[in-house]
Parts: C-alpha cells; structure tokens; sequence
C-alpha cells in the first residue's frame, strides 16, 4: 500500500512578529502526525538595484526552529505546498501551492492591511467584527464572503486563557512587585510618539521614582537612521529596561499600565481592560491619512487618556493608575468588537486549517 503524502505548510514572513503570530498555530501543527512546515521569507533588505532579498537563517534559528525546514526563497520557490501563510501582504510564494492565507500580525484602528492587494490571498484569517466590517465597508470583499474566515488572534490568547503567571513574569523582568509597571510601546511608523518626545517621556516617568519601566521597542521601525537602543542607554537602570522579547504578549500581561501612541499593542491590551494613556501622534496620523488608507483615527482612544506633552505624560500615568475603572466600559466593548474567540483562537485556526486540508484532498 502507498504511503500517503504528508501535508506539507508554508510560512513566510519578514520580521521576527511575523513568526510570533504564526508560532502558536506551528507548535499545534508541528505535533500532528503527517504534517510538515517549512519557512521562508526572513529579514528583509533592499540590494542597490532595489531588488528585495530576504535572509531566513538569522530570523528562524533566533526561535529554534530545525535548520531543515529553513529555506531560502530560491530552494521554496522550487517547490510545491498545499498551505501558504504570510503575514505581510505582499508575500513571497512558492513555485505551486494550493490555497494562500493571510495572517495578519496585527490589528489597529490605522488599518494598514485593509487595501485591494491583499486579495491574492485566498483566505484571511481575520481577527474581528471590526476587521471584517473594515473590508467589507472599503468594498473589497461582500458580507458573508468565504475568503473572510472569523478565527480571532491566536499571538493573544495567554492574555486570557490562564498560561501566563504574573509572578514569574516580574522575576524574569528583575522586579519586586512593590512598584506598578508602565509598559511603554511605541508603533514602528515614522514621527511615532518615540521620535517626538520618547527619551523626555523615559526620563520624567523614570525621574518619579514610582514606576518599574519597560520599553518595547519597535522590531522594524520605518525609520531606521536611529538606533534606540543606544540613545536609551543613558536612562535605563534597575527599574527603567528595555525589553529584548519580540514578543509582548507576556510584558502586556505583566503591565499595569499601557503607554503607548497608534500601535496594535493598544488594541491586544483591551483584553486585559487595564489603563491605557495615548500620546497624540498628528503628523503620522495625518500622513497615513494622506496615503488614503482606511484610518479610523479616534477610535480606541475613548478606553484611555489622549495627551500630548511630556509633563502630560507623567501626571496621566499617575492619574489612570489612580483611577483603573476609568474607560473600562469602552475597552470591554472595543475587545468584543476587535477580536473573535478570545483565548480560543488558536483552537478555531487549528480546526479551520485541518478542515480546509480534508475538504480539499490532493488530486
């Protein structure tokens, strides 16, 4: 009798948060019997003919991943797969595949994936009903569309599914516990809230003496002429750090407090409905505006405090620390409208990917 086939998955993607959005469906998968992924894609640069070029060692060994299933573009677009997920949307592609996936790495109210070329993508695991309104109201895709597929955020469910142990987590960040922690996450756009007032904002919240302080920051801003690591230095000590994790979830998870500006780590931390404050970013927002994307600019802000000064920074901190309760009622409904299956949606895109693979046998 012939041995049948193993199925064999496709994940691409450029930046270490790709991977940390796909890691928690991998591990599942990985684990089946008769399954097979492979990666491709990795840290992407620009030759000096603009060519795009992509090295995969550096990106995938980071996270252990068997040097055998590591593959340049050119041993992957060589070969053939039933299953292709990508995280950014123009994605690099085999030689063959049988159905493209979109995953989407993130989910804010500046909506940078809602654009009519992500529909080379034969289905996209969207993360919520606002997601999904989000396209069908731009047009690309009608209500009820099968290429829409309701799975959720899977990169967020130790937020809320009981995995994450909030005292392991201080030690591992070197805090006593006796100090609330801010989480300071800053989006990777240009004239961010970091390239406005970042290092003034560090060195008054650090100058209180009241907070254990954690930096996340970007890990492919757009603008690369500064290296933030360094020009933090001078500030950073046993209570100011800047977090090395390309992923959040557990810093959010630790964080009594979110600062931040426009990045989708706002939109993860309404699971938690915990404090959030906002730096106003108006020249980014007003650019991204200009680029005719689907901005939604305000929304999301009504489940923190918007402010706009460093000293406005420090005294909002303290203020929302003081009083957590307040925008709670709009987190809790942000969250419902943001995200489907809480806690579960590694489960749904686990079923979804093995129903899809037994509907549709290899010819």
């Amino acid at each position: 009798m012939k041995r049948s086939e193993p199925n064999r998955i496709l994940f691409c993607g450029y930046a270490p948060v790709h991977y940390v959005c796909f890691r928690p469906l991998y591990e599942r998968l990985a684990a089946l019997p008769g399954m097979e992924v492979y990666f491709s894609g990795g840290l992407r640069g620009r030759q000096n003919n603009g060519e795009l070029v992509y090295d995969p060692g550096p990106m995938y060994r980071s996270f252990n991943i068997p040097g055998s299933r590591i593959l340049t573009t050119a041993e992957m677009q060589r070969r053939d797969f039933d299953m292709v997920f990508c995280s950014f949307v123009s994605g690099v592609f085999p030689r063959k595949d049988r159905a493209r996936v979109h995953l989407f790495h993130g989910i804010s109210f500046r909506n940078m994936a809602v654009r009519r070329d992500i529909l080379i993508y034969d289905y996209l695991l969207n993360v919520g009903p606002y997601q999904m309104k989000v396209f069908e109201d731009e047009q690309l895709l009608r209500k009820g569309d099968p290429r829409m597929v309701p799975i959720g955020f899977p990169k967020t469910d130790p937020l809320v599914d009981g995995s994450l142990d909030r005292g392991r987590l201080l030690r591992r960040a070197g805090f006593s516990g006796r100090r609330p922690v801010v989480l300071y996450a800053p989006t990777g756009q240009k004239d961010n809230s970091l390239e406005l007032m970042g290092p003034e904002v560090v060195k008054r919240l650090r100058a209180t003496g009241r907070y254990d302080l954690l930096i996340k920051l970007h890990d492919h801003p757009r603008n690369k002429d500064i290296d933030w690591g360094v020009r933090l230095r001078p500030y950073l000590d046993a209570h100011t750090k800047i977090v090395k994790d390309y992923d959040i979830i557990p810093q959010l998870y630790l964080a009594d407090l979110l600062l931040t500006d426009a990045s989708s780590a706002s939109s993860e931390y309404m699971l938690l409905d915990r404090p959030l404050v906002f730096i106003d970013v108006p020249q980014m927002l007003g650019f991204l505006k200009q680029k005719g994307l689907a901005l939604d600019a305000d929304r999301g802000r009504e489940g923190g405090v918007t402010v706009r000064w460093p000293d406005e920074v420090v005294a909002s901190v303290a203020w929302c620390l003081k009083n957590p309760r307040h925008g709670s009622a709009a987190r809790k409904k942000l969250a419902a409208e943001l995200f489907f299956n809480p806690g579960r949606a590694t489960d749904k895109a686990e079923e979804w990917v093995l129903r899809w693979l037994n509907e549709h046998p290899r010819p």
